[in-house]
């Protein structure tokens, strides 16, 4: 029983984690599909998508600032609430507006600013909850990014089930509630906040303390290792965001097939939840520099198969072991960020990372939409699995991936 008690706080962040992703990944299937079937132009939903990143790359640096200087968990709850009221707003214009095509535009586009919010938060609050409970911190940050994996992979068949049965836009209606139940889990968490901590100490100190919103952009530029990473992952998200978001939802609208849609991206989910569900377990026997070697090399070589867009079996199993290499990273980055960056910083180190992984995708978004409609889904998707290939050998033998001493912790950091 003291035990489960000991555990209330990982079940109460983890609650708000499962529900926020689930009603993310339910919009992110659904607002593709609504253009689609409106408009039946890939170009103008990868448009749409990439309008929509735009508020998220401006808000992310913010939302670092906030955490770090407003607390943690009251971000997190606030983002919750005003996400799901952005999420509302779809079914209500269109009972008593109606929805155009410029309306739609600008509702993703607001509900879009929210999002940084909640998520930087939510992984600010995993060093508070694993003193909370006694769990062991990489564990949790596994834990976490699984769960929210769990989300990713429910959200899409949820999403896919939804549109088949009572339609795109009565999908909206689910995802807000979804977010309100994020919003109330935290609100009954009670855990500390190591951020507002450690500035009381600096302050208690005499020590400066950096208030610049550009603060992680600084730190992430410093750091040789973090900042490698960041840039390999961003120049991956530019062509891997367009796969889920314009490629495939392209390629099966062509084929009807909305449910297969859902199957393929889920399978790609559940791998890297039992990627992820496994770090805490693979961070004991596999040093951090041969984990990200692992990664690299596995995600470049699961992608090729099915850029060939081949039977529905092997594009499910291409994508299950895809989201299975990549599914280690974030509890990686997580672990990275905990032990390099002092606990009153990393909200914006998050931040920025976040603005970093926000900032190109959206130009990628509106290359691929117009990829798909003057050469095709298939000349397009090779093209995009050839460049991940070669960023990922890319960051193989970068020489802040290659030098064991970069992967050292430091001083001042959550996690000594």
């Amino acid at each position: 029983m003291r035990t489960l008690q000991r555990l209330i706080p990982v079940y109460l962040l983890e609650a708000s984690n499962f529900t926020s992703g689930l009603g993310n990944s339910i919009i992110m299937i659904t607002i593709p599909w609504l253009v689609l079937e409106r408009t039946d132009s890939p170009a103008f939903a990868g448009l749409v998508l990439a309008l929509s990143a735009l508020p998220a790359l401006l808000a992310s640096p913010l939302s670092g600032w906030m955490v770090d200087h407003l607390g943690r968990r009251a971000v997190s709850i606030g983002a919750d609430l005003l996400s799901a009221v952005s999420v509302i707003a779809f079914p209500l214009f269109a009972i008593f507006f109606g929805l155009t095509d410029i309306v739609i535009l600008v509702l993703a586009v607001v509900g879009a600013i929210f999002d940084p919010a909640g998520y930087t938060a939510r992984r600010t609050l995993l060093t508070d909850t694993a003193q909370a409970s006694g769990m062991n911190q990489n564990r949790l940050n596994g834990i976490h990014e699984g769960i929210f994996g769990v989300s990713w992979i429910a959200g899409p068949v949820v999403g896919a089930f939804l549109i088949a049965g009572v339609g795109a836009i009565n999908a909206f209606w689910v995802a807000g509630g979804l977010f309100l139940i994020a919003a109330a889990s935290l609100v009954f968490l009670r855990v500390g906040d190591a951020g507002q901590e450690a500035r009381e100490i600096k302050e208690a100190e005499g020590k400066q303390e950096h208030h610049a919103l550009i603060r992680g952009f600084i730190i992430l530029w410093r750091d040789k290792l973090l900042r490698t990473i960041t840039i390999a992952v961003l120049i991956i998200a530019i062509v891997y965001l367009p796969t889920e978001s314009i490629i495939l939802p392209a390629y099966f609208l062509d084929l009807d097939e909305p449910q297969s849609l859902g199957i393929v991206i889920g399978a790609m989910a559940a791998g890297s939840a039992i990627g992820a569900f496994a770090y805490g377990w693979i961070s004991g026997r596999m040093s951090q520099r041969t984990l990200i070697r692992t990664i690299l090399i596995g995600t470049a070589a699961s992608i090729l198969p099915m850029a060939i867009l081949p039977p529905l079996p092997i594009l499910v199993g291409s994508a299950f072991f895809l989201g299975l290499f990549w599914g280690p990273f974030n509890p990686l980055m997580s672990t990275l960020v905990q032990q390099r960056v002092s606990p009153d910083e990393q909200g914006r180190v998050f931040g920025a990372q976040l603005s970093a992984f926000y900032a190109a995708p959206p130009l990628g978004m509106v290359l691929v939409g117009l990829s798909v409609e003057r050469w095709g889904v298939q000349v397009t998707y090779m093209a995009l699995a050839a460049a991940l290939s070669i960023t990922a050998l890319a960051a193989i033998f970068a020489r802040a991936i290659r030098e064991p001493n970069n992967f050292k912790i430091r001083q001042g950091s959550t996690l000594q």
